[in-house]
């Protein structure tokens, strides 16, 4: 069983990214892994390059900044990694700039992956998910975070990331349609940090992120939104959080040590807009059921 890992970036050093300690959380466990390294306005490849891993194999790119409708440029870019990884390999492990797997999992995700390899049923691998937010202290535990995504997919060339690159689609060659994958839920989580860093960097995160969605005039709305301090945008936008319980993975301990910014929050408060989603949530905590989530697979 060969497995690559795969991913996409730009700009990393710019919007503080974790790359490198993503990339880095999974190495043990692939044979090779792709990176397509976008045009960018810092040292982004030689930060990747950095790594000094001979699995390492960066894809150079130029980000058609056109694709911006539903993020679709970030579907396309991770469709550019995929499609470079070694056509012999059994399965292909994806993970975002900003997200990490914690050691304590490795040894599950080979495993599930060893045993699914012969079953072509199996078409990915999902995973449970912790948000972090606004601190390495705080996760997100209401439903505007989603709870489980695939990162491991089989490489098959009919299957392709979707919209935003959250997730995967596999052509059908029977109707020529997008179809979910039909996919195992595996015993590991994936480490979300995205809503974590430095304010300075979150600043220009987004102040730019958004472009990617946006077109002149939706971005005019947005900077309205953020007329006001980045920290105080990051309160106004909680619902609910919780405390962290657990360890971070050992690839991150020199960031969270790093964590010099102040952010608090009450986690007895929540602020839900819609008396529904009180509901739900006070139904979750009780069953520790998720009802009602879209679900962007096919569990089987």
């Amino acid at each position: 069983m060969k497995v690559s890992g795969f991913t996409f970036v730009r700009n990393a050093l710019k919007f503080g990214y974790p790359i490198v300690e993503s990339i880095q959380s999974i190495l043990p466990i692939v044979d090779e892994f792709v990176v397509s390294v976008g045009n960018s306005d810092d040292e982004t490849l030689a930060l990747i390059q950095s790594i000094g891993s001979p699995k390492i194999k960066i894809v150079p790119s130029v980000w058609d900044d056109s694709l911006r409708a539903g993020g679709k440029v970030l579907a396309v870019e991770t469709d550019k990694a995929l499609a470079a990884v070694a056509k012999n390999s059994t399965w292909a492990f994806y993970l975002q700039g900003d997200e990490v797997v914690h050691e304590k999992y490795l040894g599950n995700i080979r495993a599930a992956m060893e045993q699914y390899k012969d079953d072509p049923k199996v078409e990915g691998l999902l995973f449970k998910y912790e948000h972090f937010y606004g601190s390495y202290r705080y996760v997100g535990d209401s439903r505007k975070w989603y709870s489980r995504e695939i990162r491991i997919i089989r490489n098959d060339p009919t299957i392709h990331s979707y919209r935003d690159a959250q997730g995967f689609r596999k052509l059908d060659a029977k109707t020529g349609a997008l179809r979910k994958l039909q996919v195992k839920l595996i015993d590991a989580y994936i480490y979300h940090y995205g809503w974590v860093k430095d304010p300075r960097e979150h600043e220009k995160k987004l102040n730019y992120f958004p472009t990617l969605w946006n077109d002149e005039k939706g971005m005019e709305a947005w900077k309205d939104r953020l007329a006001k301090p980045t920290s105080a945008y990051l309160q106004q936008d909680i619902d609910s959080l919780a405390f962290f319980q657990g360890t971070h993975p050992e690839v991150m301990n020199r960031r969270v040590a790093m964590e010099d910014w102040d952010f608090d929050f009450d986690i007895h408060q929540k602020n839900f807009k819609r008396g529904k989603d009180r509901i739900l949530y006070w139904l979750e905590k009780q069953t520790g059921k998720r009802l009602f989530e879209y679900r962007n697979y096919q569990i089987i």
